[in-house]
């Protein structure tokens, strides 16, 4: 009897393990509703009839020799929105794009990711957010020899935490917050290495944990 795929399992098995649990590329339905949101843990916060704008990050799980680790970003403080949040590299579809070739293009754009290290295998399940987006999560594994760049309009950082990490629901901490309208809002996050992963990224990180390892 084989043992069974943890996320700590070597990159040879997790790959076509990865690939199979996940959504095919072609499975992408702009039309279609975004079955989680920053709202599941909040349902009285969810707007009627909003407008979406279609957008896609890229999960970039990097081959380390002690494991596959996640590619993540700091975001500039500067930024509009979510700055200094920690966030996956990405940002909204132009038009007749696909998800991975939005993730890819902005992965390039701003941490200067050569997408011939990419291969990307496959849809997480798209995540509506707050301020209005439909974030499609690209999932791809990326081979070691590349070189990233910030570009410091949009990026404070860039860095990666062990998949294994991020893949245990035990580092997954339920908390909340008061919203400056008064109303408390929860959300998940994840803490290692002095930076904490939350919001709708660790939503979408705790959706691609259910997906593969429940």
């Amino acid at each position: 009897m084989s043992e069974p795929v943890t996320a700590a399992s070597p990159i040879s098995v997790l790959e076509p393990y990865i690939a199979e649990r996940l959504l095919p590329l072609g499975a992408y339905d702009p039309s279609a509703a975004a079955p989680r949101s920053d709202f599941d843990l909040n349902p009285s916060a969810r707007p009627v009839g909003a407008v979406l704008t279609p957008a896609a990050v890229l999960v970039g799980l990097v081959e380390r020799e002690d494991g596959l680790s996640v590619l993540l970003t700091r975001r500039s403080e500067t930024l509009r929105r979510h700055s200094g949040q920690v966030a996956f590299p990405g940002g909204r579809m132009e038009a007749g794009e696909t998800p991975s070739e939005a993730a890819l293009r902005e992965s390039w754009e701003e941490v200067g990711l050569d997408q011939q290290f990419v291969r990307v295998v496959g849809l997480g399940d798209a995540h509506q957010t707050g301020t209005g987006f439909s974030i499609t999560p690209v999932v791809g594994f990326i081979r070691p020899g590349f070189e990233l760049k910030a570009f410091d309009a949009e990026v404070a950082e860039i860095f990666e935490t062990p998949f294994s990490f991020l893949m245990d629901a035990s580092n997954h901490q339920l908390r909340s917050m008061m919203s400056p309208d008064g109303v408390e809002r929860r959300f998940y996050a994840m803490e290692y290495g002095g930076k904490t992963v939350w919001g709708a990224t660790a939503a979408m990180i705790r959706a691609l944990r259910e997906r593969l390892f429940n």
